[in-house]
């Protein structure tokens, strides 16, 4: 595959990424160890290195409990002894055995996510929800003591609120305590406003790095879900996607990336990508693979360059006037 671009600052955390995340969700549900240890070997060998997880991943599969995706992971790591070429992302607050942001919740589900990685250091915690419950300076303070432990090297906010994570911001600065370097939204070309309105303006003011979740729009934006014949060859989510995103704005963007994609010799998902990673707030895309041929054509998003002509077809197409 073509090697990918530079490197992108992660906020203010010191640490460097390519433009394109591997979403470790897969791993312990539709991708077993050793199609977990392929892709993983896969996504370094083309030279990219966040992966990320959280202990939650994946305990909606029936038989699992939760944390599976950190324990392949971490079998991963002490097989290939790769720790050095990789940044590490897992979160807390939102499995049902480790809920909620409490200092003392904070502390357990580290370090059980550090046995189960086989690490030392996380190297992006995230505080995977809100929770309203607890303070924010008692929150930050948790994580500073992990930081100041050497557990966590820095840590980021997912499915926040402009209002809270803006609190949160206020108050690490006004306490001096750890900022939410990071930022994991949810945004595709497809859900576009939660993100652009107002999380966006604040990610770009206060410098933070933005990792995007369903860039994809659970695979929606790959062109794979064009009918509800199409959803019902797919147990897992075909109908929910079909649902929410099987509409005429749906078909829109479809037809966008289609001629896109068909101009650059390309698919659907890659230009896609490649919109998220024009993008300027966007450090990268999280999206998963379950074979290291559907990985390399992802991978290949984060080399391709959209003109402005096209960037702008897909903004018009997206567009929910």
């Amino acid at each position: 595959m073509t090697a990918p671009r530079d490197l992108r600052p992660l906020g203010r955390s010191g640490l460097q990424i390519r433009p394109f995340a591997f979403g470790g969700n897969v791993f312990g549900w539709s991708v077993d160890e050793a199609t977990t240890f392929a892709l993983l070997d896969a996504f370094t060998a083309a030279g990219f290195a966040f992966i990320d997880t959280a202990d939650a991943y994946p305990a909606w599969v029936p038989g699992n409990r939760g944390g599976e995706s950190e324990t392949l992971i971490g079998r991963w790591l002490a097989r290939r002894g790769r720790r050095d070429d990789v940044f590490i992302a897992t979160k807390v607050a939102k499995w049902s055995e480790r809920p909620g942001l409490s200092p003392d919740n904070i502390a357990r589900a580290a370090d059980e996510s550090l046995r189960r990685l086989q690490v030392e250091t996380i190297d992006v915690y995230f505080a995977h929800e809100d929770d309203p419950g607890v303070p924010i300076e008692d929150v930050l303070g948790a994580f500073s003591r992990l930081i100041e432990q050497g557990k966590v090297r820095t840590i980021g906010a997912s499915n926040f609120s402009a209002v809270r994570l803006a609190e949160a911001l206020e108050i690490a600065e006004r306490h001096g305590l750890p900022r939410y370097e990071v930022l994991q939204p949810e945004y595709n070309l497809y859900d576009r406003m939660g993100y652009e309105a107002e999380l966006e303006p604040m990610a770009v003011e206060h410098g933070l790095g933005v990792v995007s979740y369903y860039s994809l729009a659970s695979g929606f934006l790959s062109g794979k879900y064009r009918s509800r014949e199409d959803a019902a060859r797919s147990a897992a989510r075909g109908s929910t996607v079909v649902d929410r995103y099987l509409n005429p704005r749906g078909q829109r963007i479809l037809a966008a990336l289609d001629d896109i994609a068909a101009a650059h010799r390309a698919t659907p998902a890659q230009v896609a990508l490649a919109w998220l990673v024009a993008r300027p707030s966007i450090t990268a895309p999280i999206a998963s693979a379950t074979t290291t041929a559907q990985l390399d054509e992802l991978l290949q998003a984060a080399a391709l360059a959209l003109s402005a002509d096209e960037t702008a077809a897909l903004d018009a197409a997206s567009s929910s006037e």
